[in-house]
């Protein structure tokens, strides 16, 4: 779903003014689920990797940046997702022939960085992880799970979208008001530019595209994705000199059947172009059609990681 525009104006519309009471039960909500968590210690370091907005603000990458970045630390990370749009409840390691329906797809992408468990019940998913060896966890979407203590939460945003009109949904994109959400944030990742913040501490990153060799500028794209920002990923093509001659935006995490994939194919095919889409997306397409649809991988790089690898080193002391 296409998140609506008055979500991301400065000033109050409307809407938003109409819908602010449901916004201030859900914010209730939020607020009471949270404070009946027990926050149960595992003995080891829990991560938690969060965001205050609805939909994808940069989460994935920043828990494959932690990944590389604990593992060059001698770490056995172990990440704990709640596999959304997938069928298990879990706790279920995730393995090769998971599929997408079973676990989601963010867990299989991860699970080709390290080991990942599934689980709805969030608690017992990382005491599976601990139990099976790992020495540091990373909660994948937990900002709003009170299940488990958190030694170090980094909140994530998108610099470009912020956080948009500041009103919880459905009155706005927030699941929780900004300022309560920081209150247990550690340090906010700001994606794609900076944004201002007195507290707590903001590093800036960027995602930057793998280099596969491949001359992008010679390159006529029909180019698809069903991710929280698609545009951003179609911006990301054209930076490189690509020219996109169709682009198509579906829902996140939208499963591609033989029907969609076939008409993308015939549309690439007159059009002389190739069929590229994210990282993400691709492990949701079926096996047989993986060999037709060039992926593109992006990585998360920080401006500065001093300050995140100082905080992750001091959980180790």
């Amino acid at each position: 779903m296409k998140p609506p525009r008055f979500w991301f104006k400065k000033h109050a519309t409307l809407s938003s003014i109409l819908l602010a009471p449901l916004g201030w039960l859900y914010a209730f909500g939020t607020a009471r689920r949270l404070a009946a968590g027990s926050r149960e210690r595992l003995g080891i370091p829990v991560i938690c990797v969060g965001n205050i907005n609805l939909g994808g603000t940069g989460k994935t990458p920043t828990v494959i940046a932690l990944i590389e970045m604990l593992k060059d630390m001698g770490r056995k990370p172990a990440v704990v997702s709640r596999g959304y749009g997938g069928a298990l409840d879990g706790p279920v390691k995730v393995l090769q022939n998971h599929k997408p329906s079973e676990v989601g797809d963010e867990p299989i992408l991860l699970a080709t960085f390290a080991d990942v468990w599934v689980s709805k019940d969030r608690l017992e998913g990382a005491k599976a992880a601990a139990h099976d060896g790992a020495d540091v966890l990373i909660l994948d979407d937990g900002l709003q799970n009170p299940a488990l203590h958190y030694d170090l939460t980094l909140t994530v945003v998108d610099a470009k979208m912020g956080f948009g009109n500041g009103s919880v949904f459905p009155a706005g994109p927030l699941r929780e008001p900004v300022n309560v959400g920081l209150s247990r944030t550690d340090l906010v990742i700001s994606v794609g530019g900076q944004i201002d913040l007195d507290h707590p501490p903001v590093i800036n990153a960027a995602l930057n595209p793998i280099d596969m060799g491949m001359d992008w500028a010679d390159a006529h794209i029909v180019a698809f994705a069903g991710i929280g920002r698609p545009e951003k990923f179609f911006a990301t093509l054209k930076k490189l000199g690509a020219t996109l001659v169709a682009t198509h935006a579906f829902d996140d995490h939208q499963p591609f059947n033989d029907t969609i994939l076939a008409r993308l194919e015939r549309e690439a095919f007159h059009k002389h172009a190739i069929l590229v889409t994210t990282e993400k997306d691709a492990v949701r397409l079926p096996e047989e059609w993986r060999h037709h649809v060039m992926s593109l991988p992006v990585r998360m790089r920080f401006d500065d990681p001093k300050p995140l690898e100082a905080r992750i080193k001091a959980l180790f002391k």
